[in-house]
């Protein structure tokens, strides 16, 4: 009965295969496809996640290299509970419409998605014991509908472990409608059951906090028009494109100024992109350089010792996802110029389809001087003004925002730049209190606690070839002494290469004494003039080490920040730093990126296929120029080629001005090519 319904199922909802690039992600179509099958087979479950099962690295890297052949199997990976909160792993083979493997997985909890964190804010303002605490402070029960929470997972505590769905519920009170609820933290936490919608157990600090009596401190409109209006001085600045942008867009694959790159999404890393390639006109050919690239995880901690503060440390992309809580983005605001959009898909839990429109931004932008000389003797000058395109998107993980650009420059670099920005997570504070240096008084009555932000980028290098090995490259003086035949004058300095030959070699924390870069290098091809390695240099300097101390619940979870650099050999289930199911895990033993390095520490990773894993982020003591709504703070990484290309590999774009020393000392006007028809002069 069940694959009856099953066939005439899979009828109505035929998915045309052929259409697809294997990395493509899951469409609606597909979704609904995968739980008309699951529904046939298991019954009625609630759907946590369905993302695509990324095809077996060999699989696609054949198919990359004769689309021809046989195309890579489109397999959806479900997660799926039922009312209990039982958790089924399932694969679904939408081709085939069958299940190739189910199992339930014990001692988990899936990641937390939206509409159970909306159900929360409902249940709580009803409970009697919040309400009497609110009474506590200074709230009326009428005005419960003013008290609101922001859902954080549990992270871990040893009292509910894995087996409740456990929240800790952040409140706050907004006296007016538009009124910032983070300037009224309450001082308590209740914790919630999700999966029973019930209250069943409240902390409560020794030392009340009564809701603070301040005036509200807000950023909209009303607020800024009563302490004197916006700025009056700013004039347009007008971003076009009259012929139209410079890329081209096939199904997901992007090819702009000589890159390739094919664009995925998914529920938890958000953007990721794979077989990112570059046309080398010195070589005549498309060189491979990264098979993906993708941030796979981040941990926020914090840094108050205080009960219960110790588990707020939030892995917005494990817990929650940065692919679920992205932004619909729009134009004139969030992005500026001729651009052209990607939405994202995906499950209800109710096993519907939502789209989230605008997920992902694609355009180009003037990126200042790619290069210019001016020659001091004659005035012979050349200037050419470079180009930028931008594959962005924004993801709101409760009080923060956090602003994702990749960015692919002409000259063969790609730059990562993450802005944050949207509001402090907030706590309630007695007039007067010592805060002990553990946090900053940030407005009166606000406590904002000392934070990091950790993100952590996976790169697959893919050097010309998958046979890659990491160097650790460190700025050092020269080993001789002032005076000495080699270093008379004491000035030598050179570059010290330290090859990671074994996994338990490659654990690297970045040092600004020596201005340390790390190189993903192909040893089996050196550049014809440096007759060094093709490699790609990763350029980072906002690293901060991972201030929890060794043994503490952040550092056994958040086991991959605890190193700047970390590199494994390629598995094709290894994607998730963390671990495949990171809310309210213990850490004991620690998951993921040091579970895989403790699984074979002398595993060789020199001239072989490697992943490496990159820490970075900033430590964020708040201010009160944080509040009421934060600055963007950015923080920017670089992947840049060294020894990869000939020469310059921008020397092609045309130039904005150029006058040769011929044409200066022929009296003759220099030439301003066409890239400079968009310049305007003052």
């Amino acid at each position: 009965m069940a694959s009856t319904r099953l066939h005439q199922l899979a009828e109505h909802l035929t998915i045309k295969q052929s259409s697809k690039h294997p990395l493509d992600p899951l469409d609606g179509r597909e979704i609904s496809a995968a739980v008309a099958v699951v529904r046939a087979e298991k019954g009625s479950l609630y759907f946590n996640t369905i993302t695509l099962l990324e095809p077996r690295k060999k699989d696609m890297l054949r198919w990359l290299a004769d689309t021809s052949s046989p195309r890579p199997a489109r397999v959806a990976d479900v997660i799926a509970t039922t009312k209990a909160g039982q958790v089924h792993d399932i694969w679904v083979d939408l081709e085939k419409r069958s299940i190739i493997k189910a199992e339930v997985v014990d001692g988990i909890q899936p990641t937390l998605i939206v509409e159970e964190m909306l159900s929360v804010e409902e249940y709580v303002r009803k409970d009697p014991s919040v309400i009497e605490q609110c009474g506590i402070i200074g709230i009326a029960p009428e005005n419960m509908d003013k008290v609101f929470c922001d859902p954080w997972t549990i992270t871990h505590d040893p009292k509910y472990g894995t087996k409740v769905r456990a929240i800790q519920a952040l409140l706050y009170y907004r006296p007016n409608h538009d009124d910032s609820q983070y300037t009224f933290p309450l001082d308590f936490f209740p914790i919630f059951d999700v999966n029973n919608k019930k209250v069943i157990d409240m902390e409560i600090p020794p030392v009340r906090r009564p809701i603070s009596l301040a005036e509200p401190n807000n950023y909209h409109m009303p607020d800024i028009e009563r302490e004197g209006g916006y700025r009056t001085d700013l004039k347009p600045i007008n971003i076009t494109q009259p012929e139209g942008v410079s890329f081209t867009i096939d199904g997901r694959t992007i090819r702009w100024q000589n890159w390739s790159i094919h664009v995925g999404f998914n529920y938890r890393e958000g953007i990721v992109l794979n077989n990112i390639t570059f046309y080398d006109k010195f070589e005549g050919k498309e060189r491979p350089l990264f098979y993906r690239l993708s941030i796979a995880e981040m941990v926020v901690p914090y840094g108050n010792p205080d009960h219960p503060h110790h588990r707020k440390h939030a892995f917005d992309l494990g817990e929650y996802g940065a692919g679920n809580l992205t932004n619909s983005l729009s134009l004139g605001c969030d992005c500026k110029g001729a651009i052209h959009y990607m939405d994202a898909e995906f499950p209800t839990q109710a096993g519907g389809v939502k789209t989230i429109k605008n997920a992902i931004c694609i355009h180009e932008e003037d990126a200042g001087i790619l290069f210019k000389h001016t020659d001091f003797r004659d005035d012979s000058t050349i200037v050419t003004r470079g180009r930028k395109l931008i594959i962005s998107q924004i993801f709101t993980a409760a009080n923060y925002e956090y602003c994702i650009y990749w960015t692919f420059l002409q000259d063969g670099t790609v730059q990562l730049d993450v802005k944050l920005t949207g509001i402090l997570n907030t706590t309630a504070m007695n007039p007067g209190e010592d805060l002990e240096g553990y946090g900053t008084e940030v407005y009166t009555g606000v406590n904002a606690h000392n934070h990091q932000h950790l993100f952590c980028l996976r790169v697959d290098p893919n050097i010309d070839g998958q046979n890659n090995t990491i160097f650790q490259s460190d700025a050092v003086c020269s080993p001789y002494p002032v005076g000495h035949e080699k270093n008379k004058w004491g000035n030598a300095f050179t570059a010290a290469k330290t090859k990671f030959k074994t996994v338990a070699e490659a654990q690297s924390d970045y040092d600004a004494k020596t201005s340390r870069t790390w190189d993903m290098a192909n040893e089996n091809k050196l550049n014809k003039h440096s007759k060094k390695p093709v490699s790609y240099k990763l350029v980072s300097r906002e690293s901060p080490a991972l201030m929890p101390k060794e043994g503490s619940l952040v550092w056994k979870r958040a086991g991959f920040a605890r190193h700047t650099v970390q590199v494994t050999k390629y598995k094709d289930d290894q994607l998730h730093p963390a671990g495949r199911h990171v809310v309210q895990t213990s850490g004991d033993p620690s998951p993921g990126l040091p579970a895989w390095i403790a699984e074979n520490p002398q595993e060789n990773i020199e001239n072989t296929d490697v992943v490496l894993w990159h820490t970075f982020g900033i430590t964020h003591f708040a201010t009160p120029e944080d509040f009421p709504i934060m600055p963007a703070e950015p923080i920017t990484l670089l992947l840049r080629p060294r020894n990869f290309f000939e020469k310059n590999p921008c020397m092609d774009v045309p130039p904005s001005y150029n006058i040769t020393p011929t044409q200066v000392k022929e009296g003759k006007k220099g030439c301003a090519c066409a890239a400079s028809k968009e310049s305007v002069q003052v």
